[in-house]
C-alpha cells in the first residue's frame, strides 16, 4: 500500500516481524461493521456513488462470510485484519474497493475498531457480573441467620452473619461493576474521521459514522485520538481490581473450607482429585483464579509501561496494546463463567461453624463485655483492660467466657451484674449489632433488600445498554 515511497520491497522477516494477523483477527467483524459506516457516510456526501456504495457494502458482506465459513485465509503479506478485508474487498468490486479507504487512516480505523469490540466485550462483562452479584444475593439471603467467625489477621475476631460476608462480597464487586461501568462510558465515542492526526480535508460527516455505529458522540480532537489509550487503561483498572478482589475472596474459601477450618463446604462439581490420594477434594477452579490474578495486572501494568514514554501521537509501540487487553478480556470471561455457579451452590456446616466459635472459649464475645460495660458508666479504656483480665483468666483455666459464674465475674470485674448473662449469646451478638451497616440480622435484611433493588436498575440499565449497541 505505501510501495508509491519505497524502491526495496519489505524483507520478509520485517512482514513476519511487524505483522498482527495473530493478534487482529478476531477484530474482522468489528473492522467491517466500521467500513460499512464509513461507506454509507461517504455516499452521503458525495465521495461515492450510489452504486459504489451498494457494491462496497454488498462485497464486505461477502468478505465476511467468506471469513465466516473459513473460505478466506488472510495474508501475513498485507500485514493485518484491516488490509487483508480492504485487499480482498478491491478483489471482488475492483475501483470501487479502492475508494473505501478514502478520508481514512488506519490510525482512525483501528481506534474505531477496538472501540466496537471493546463495547461488545464489556457488555458481555457486564452481564456477567450482574449474575455473579445475583449469586451473592442469593447466598446471603440463604445464609442471613447462619452465624460464623469474623476474622481479623486471620484470628477469630467476633460473631457475624454468613450473610453479611457474603454482602461484603456484594459491596466489592458492585464497586467493580461500576468502574466497568465507567469503563464502557470512557469508550463510547468515535474516532472515525480523525484521519492519521490532523482530520481531513475532504467534507467527511462524523456525526453520521457516530450515529451509524452507536456511539454517544465523536472524539473531539483528532491528535488525542489517535495517541491515547487511556480507554483500554479504565477497562484494565476494573480489570486489576476485579481479579485482586476475586483472588481475595477465592483465599477465604479456600482456607474456610479446609478441615481445619471445616465449615465452608465447596461443590464436588466445582473441585478436583488427587492421582495418588483418594481422600483429596482440591479447590482447584479457586486456586486457578487466584493464580491469574497476576497475570490481568501484568497485562495493566504492561499497556502503562508500553504508553509513558510515547510522543504524540501515534506510534507503531501501539500495535502491542492488544495483546494484553485481549489476554485479559478472555482471562476474565473464564472467571466469570465458572464463578457465578461456585458462588451459588457453596454451602455452609452451621454446626461447624458454630463449633469453632465455642472452640475459642467464647472469647469472641469479649467485645459485646467491654460495651456492656461502657454502658454500665465504665471508660472503654478500662473496661478494654478489664475484660482482657478475663480473657486471660478464662485461657489459663481452659474456662469458656460464656461459662464463668456471676462470683468469677465479679472477682475480676467489680461492676458486672447478673444481667451479664443476656448478653453471652452468639445470636444476641450478632443481632445487637444494629448499627447501619452491621452484622445485625435485620441489618443485614436491609442490606440484601437495597442490594436487590440496585440489581433490577442495574440490570436494565445493562439491558437497554446492549439494545443500543
Amino acid at each position: 500500500m505505501w510501495k508509491g515511497r519505497f524502491e526495496e520491497d519489505t524483507a520478509q522477516v520485517v512482514q513476519k516481524f511487524t505483522q498482527s494477523l495473530d493478534l487482529d483477527w478476531r477484530l474482522y467483524k468489528h473492522d467491517i461493521q466500521g467500513s460499512v459506516a464509513h461507506a454509507r457516510m461517504l455516499e452521503k456526501v458525495g465521495l461515492l456513488t450510489d452504486a459504489e456504495a451498494v457494491q462496497i457494502i454488498d462485497g464486505l458482506k461477502t468478505v465476511l462470510a467468506e471469513i465466516e465459513s473459513g473460505e478466506f485465509k488472510p495474508s501475513e503479506k498485507l500485514e493485518d485484519v484491516h488490509m487483508n478485508i480492504e485487499s480482498r474487498l478491491t478483489e471482488l468490486t475492483g475501483n470501487a474497493g479502492a475508494k473505501l479507504h478514502t478520508g481514512r487512516s488506519r490510525n482512525d480505523q483501528v481506534a474505531t475498531t477496538v472501540r466496537l469490540y471493546l463495547r461488545e466485550r464489556l457488555s458481555n462483562l457486564r452481564s456477567s457480573l450482574l449474575s455473579l452479584l445475583g449469586a451473592f444475593l442469593d447466598r446471603a439471603k440463604k445464609h442471613r441467620l447462619v452465624i460464623i467467625s469474623g476474622y481479623t489477621h486471620l484470628q477469630q475476631a467476633q460473631p457475624i452473619s454468613l450473610g453479611h460476608y457474603w454482602m461484603a462480597w456484594f459491596e466489592a464487586f458492585l464497586r467493580d461493576y461500576e468502574r466497568l461501568e465507567f469503563a464502557s462510558r470512557s469508550l463510547d465515542e468515535c474516532p472515525l474521521g480523525s484521519g492519521a492526526l490532523a482530520g481531513s480535508t475532504l467534507p467527511l460527516d462524523r456525526d453520521m459514522t457516530c450515529w451509524l455505529l452507536g456511539f454517544d458522540h465523536p472524539t473531539r480532537n483528532s491528535l488525542d485520538t489517535v495517541a491515547q489509550r487511556d480507554y483500554m487503561s479504565d477497562y484494565h483498572h476494573f480489570a486489576s481490581l476485579f481479579a485482586v478482589h476475586a483472588s481475595r475472596m477465592a483465599e477465604d474459601l479456600i482456607i474456610y473450607a479446609t478441615q481445619e477450618f471445616g465449615w465452608l463446604k465447596l461443590p464436588d462439581s466445582f473441585c478436583t482429585g488427587s492421582s495418588i490420594m483418594p481422600q483429596k477434594k482440591n479447590p482447584d477452579v479457586l486456586e486457578l483464579i487466584r493464580g491469574k490474578t497476576g497475570q490481568v495486572i501484568g497485562h495493566t501494568v504492561d499497556l502503562l509501561i508500553m504508553t509513558k514514554g510515547l510522543p504524540m501521537t501515534y506510534d507503531r509501540d501501539l500495535q502491542e496494546d492488544k495483546r494484553g487487553l485481549f489476554a485479559s478480556l478472555d482471562t476474565l470471561d473464564g472467571i466469570l463463567e465458572v464463578l457465578p455457579p461456585l458462588i451459588s451452590k457453596t454451602e455452609v456446616d452451621a454446626q461447624a461453624a458454630r463449633s469453632a466459635l465455642e472452640k475459642g472459649l467464647g472469647l469472641a464475645l469479649a467485645t459485646d463485655v467491654a460495651e456492656y460495660l461502657v454502658l454500665k458508666g465504665v471508660p472503654f479504656r478500662d473496661a478494654h483492660w478489664k475484660v482482657g483480665r478475663v480473657v486471660h483468666y478464662c485461657i489459663e483455666n481452659a474456662k469458656p467466657l460464656t461459662g464463668l459464674s456471676l462470683d468469677e465475674w465479679k472477682e475480676h470485674i467489680p461492676e458486672v451484674e447478673a444481667d451479664v448473662t443476656d448478653i453471652l449469646s452468639l445470636e444476641k451478638s450478632v443481632a445487637r449489632r444494629g448499627t447501619f451497616g452491621g452484622t445485625g440480622f435485620e441489618q443485614v435484611a436491609l442490606q440484601i433488600e437495597r442490594g436487590e433493588n440496585l440489581l433490577k436498575v442495574k440490570e436494565a440499565e445493562s439491558e437497554a445498554a446492549a439494545a443500543r449497541i
